[in-house]
């Protein structure tokens, strides 16, 4: 079973900058991808960023440009740098990550962390 472990969250002013971290913690054979989803008030899950075991980021519309997601060598830890935040990117902050179980086969399982609020209020 696989646990990811988020940190970071809480409440700033409008501007200023924020980090968010999520670490991948159990028994795994390999992370495919890693990265965070958000939901606000009324809204459904979006994408903010993800990034691939081979280093490859995505990232969603609202927040491109403020955010950069970057993970450690054995890529079970991803941080996400977020910088210039608004009202707008009040939410709960979701961990995800797609990995590789082997067991009499390989196979791909989703995990999601249990949430960080973010408040970006003045």
């Amino acid at each position: 079973q696989v646990q990811l472990v988020e940190s970071g969250g809480g409440t700033i002013q409008p501007g200023e900058s924020l980090t968010l971290s999520c670490a991948a913690t159990g028994t795994l054979f390999a992370v495919n991808s890693m990265g965070w989803f958000r939901q606000g008030p009324g809204t459904p899950r979006e994408l903010v960023a993800t990034i691939t075991s081979g280093g490859d980021a995505d990232y969603g519309d609202s927040v491109k440009g403020r955010v950069t997601i970057s993970r450690d060598n054995a890529g079970r830890t991803v941080d996400l740098e977020m910088n210039n935040l608004k009202p707008e990117d009040t939410a709960v902050y979701y961990c995800h990550a797609n990995v590789l179980h082997r067991g009499g086969r390989m196979y791909q399982a989703d995990y999601w962390g249990q949430g960080t609020q973010v408040t970006v209020s003045s």
